[in-house]
């Protein structure tokens, strides 16, 4: 079961924590990443961390996320600083081998200008 947390309502320019629970498994054996479902677009991958630490980002986040994980507590973590309005969607953690399996709630993330 995966769950996030963390989102909220923010000004242009703020940060934001998110966490995120994910079966033990997911660690192990999957790449893991942060996705955001942006009102009206497609769901995309935001940044992405690997069974072995190796960590890649999108360019539109890269220098302002930074995504990490503590394996022996099965949390996944996203720092959002320098938010900008075009970051208001809906995140989500999953592997990113399973992303035609089940997802979790998301957390809202709304950024104002």
């Amino acid at each position: 079961q995966l769950v996030e947390s963390g989102g909220g309502l923010v000004q242009s320019g703020g940060s934001l924590r998110l966490s995120c629970v994910a079966p033990e498994e997911y660690f192990r054996r999957y790449n893991m990443g942060w996705y955001r479902w942006p009102p009206g677009k497609e769901r995309e991958l935001v940044a992405a961390i690997s069974s072995t630490g190796r960590i890649r980002y999108k360019p539109f986040v890269e220098g302002r996320f930074t995504i990490s994980r503590v394996t022996a507590e099965n949390m996944l973590y996203l720092q959002m600083n320098k938010l900008q309005p075009d970051d208001t969607a809906a995140y989500y953690c999953n592997a990113l081998e399973l992303e035609t399996g089940l997802w979790g709630p998301g957390t809202q993330v709304t950024v104002s200008s």
